[in-house]
């Protein structure tokens, strides 16, 4: 891949112990959970594994929780997104947790692919790249094995990866917006205990032409679906939408997270699992105008947790409900959809136009 990888995410592997199954005792799963201890034994199946196939190439695994128990996991052959991944096969395999083990197999039940209907998934079905295959796994504690229809074994821990600009330091010349110190950059801000800022509030500053830093976090909805899980954005000028969503393990629709709403999907999909702290990385140009016409389209480029899933991409008009194009200055807007999506460390450095 062209541009920035993730050669430098940070992997860590997550000490996780034996899963049990729900039980009277074991911690109810909440239907909105903001934190880890919250979340219920479903979490801790959810995530990222990395691994190989036997004769060693690699392979990586999304494992998407669906709540009580049930769960899909997504194979991709050469390694995760935007560290191996060609960008091509997916393989979907539908799971559920059964005493201290998650047992994965082809899905019998082609009406639910993570909230898509029976026909969109049909026609995933029918797509090469999206076709079901005979992989079969099983996880237990950290540790995922399974074999591909070929019958080759597979093997992978259970990981955690972190973008690079995750904590980045802004450089001389930028506007801090929120360092969890106070709100006075944003019209109805707000913070909880965490010193975190909630969504839905916009910068009482506004901006031109601009290199953007921002973090999110979006919280575990398990049995949510679709838009409901996890929606917020960031919108530029209020006119144009970076989409922020729990899109963990999708395959990158431009209504998902790092899509350019309405107009482009990432590529790769870079989503992590929610309740894992996102980085996005914005540079955008302005749009031109002259005598009240526009002469050049607004750029941006979107570096999604490290890596770029839009290069200099021309946003030919404004995105879903977006305010008209013209040539004043806009603020920073984050999107509220009655989700917790939360932010932190946002900061601007201002370009020449």
């Amino acid at each position: 891949m062209a541009g920035r990888t993730v050669a430098t995410v940070t992997v860590l592997c997550i000490a996780v112990s034996a899963i049990a199954a729900p039980t009277k005792k074991s911690t109810p799963q909440r239907a909105t959970a903001l934190t880890a201890e919250e979340a219920g034994p479903d979490y801790k199946v959810q995530g990222e594994y990395a691994g190989t196939v036997a004769g060693g190439a690699k392979i990586g695994v999304q494992v998407i929780a669906l709540g009580d128990g049930a769960f899909q996991a997504v194979f991709y052959p050469g390694g995760l997104p935007g560290a191996g991944w060609n960008g091509k096969l997916r393989i979907p395999v539908d799971g559920k947790t059964r005493g201290d083990k998650t047992v994965f197999a082809p899905s019998k039940n082609r009406k639910r692919y993570n909230g898509r209907s029976p026909a969109e998934f049909s026609a995933l079905a029918r797509n090469p790249k999206e076709g079901q295959r005979n992989y079969t796994a099983t996880i237990a504690g950290e540790t995922l094995t399974g074999t591909t229809d070929a019958g080759e074994a597979i093997s992978a821990k259970k990981i955690v990866r972190k973008s690079p600009t995750l904590g980045a330091k802004p450089p001389p010349g930028a506007i801090v917006l929120f360092d969890g110190t106070g709100t006075d950059q944003w019209h109805r801000g707000r913070m909880d205990a965490r010193k975190v800022l909630h969504n839905n509030t916009m910068t009482k500053k506004t901006f031109q032409s601009f290199t953007l830093h921002v973090e999110f976090i979006t919280p575990f909805k398990p049995k949510a679906r679709s838009q409901s899980r996890g929606n917020s954005g960031v919108y530029i000028h209020r006119r144009y939408e970076i989409q922020v969503l729990d899109s963990f393990g999708l395959e990158g629709r431009s209504n998902e997270c790092g899509g350019v709403y309405g107009k482009a999907g990432p590529k790769p999909n870079m989503c992590l699992p929610p309740l894992s702290w996102q980085t996005y990385d914005i540079d955008f140009q302005v749009p031109t105008f002259k005598d009240g016409r526009k002469t050049a389209n607004a750029v941006i480029t979107l570096r999604h947790n490290g890596v770029a899933v839009h290069k200099a991409f021309e946003l030919s008009n404004k995105t879903g409900r977006g305010q008209r194009e013209g040539p004043s200055p806009g603020p920073i807007f984050l999107q509220g959809h009655g989700n917790p999506v939360f932010y932190r460390n946002i900061w601007i450095v201002e370009k020449k136009n």
